[in-house]
């Protein structure tokens, strides 16, 4: 039996919210204990082995199709930024607490909303603007309390 893939986006966002929500506190504890860049390294093989799992499961490892061209571009990109965001995150994590570290790092949300609102011509609403700045007012309350 296949995954179905396309599912409603909000019970991935849920699972994608869990695992992130229970991956922070097992780094910083990682991290107390070796160097961070050795928790990166291994955290992030488990991940990069899953996606090459599921890549397989449900493209019979025929990506080659996706590797070339302007989408390429796109991927190197977006592996090269989150590199930088997840090496630096977890060296934060190393560093400090977890109840400033975080809500720090979950400002990409309120960027990353911003540029798909800018670059992206995602649609903007009162609702949206009052959204994104209740989560700024929220990460700096918390990240400074």
């Amino acid at each position: 039996m296949a995954l179905d893939f396309e599912a409603s986006y909000i019970v991935w966002a849920l699972i994608a919210l869990t695992g992130y929500t229970l991956f922070t506190p097992l780094a910083r504890i990682a991290t107390q204990q070796v160097p961070s860049t050795v928790v990166a390294l291994v955290a992030n093989s488990i991940l990069a082995i899953s996606a090459l799992v599921v890549v397989l499961y449900t493209n019979g490892g025929d990506i080659g199709q996706y590797l070339s061209g302007e989408a390429l571009s796109y991927m190197l990109g977006a592996g090269l930024f989150l590199t930088v965001g997840i090496l630096t995150y977890y060296r934060a994590l190393s560093a400090g607490p977890i109840s400033v570290v975080t809500p720090i790092f979950g400002m990409f949300l309120v960027g990353s909303s911003v540029i798909g609102i800018v670059a992206l011509g995602e649609s903007l609403s009162l609702r949206k603007v009052t959204g994104i700045a209740l989560a700024v007012v929220a990460i700096y309350l918390t990240a400074t309390g």
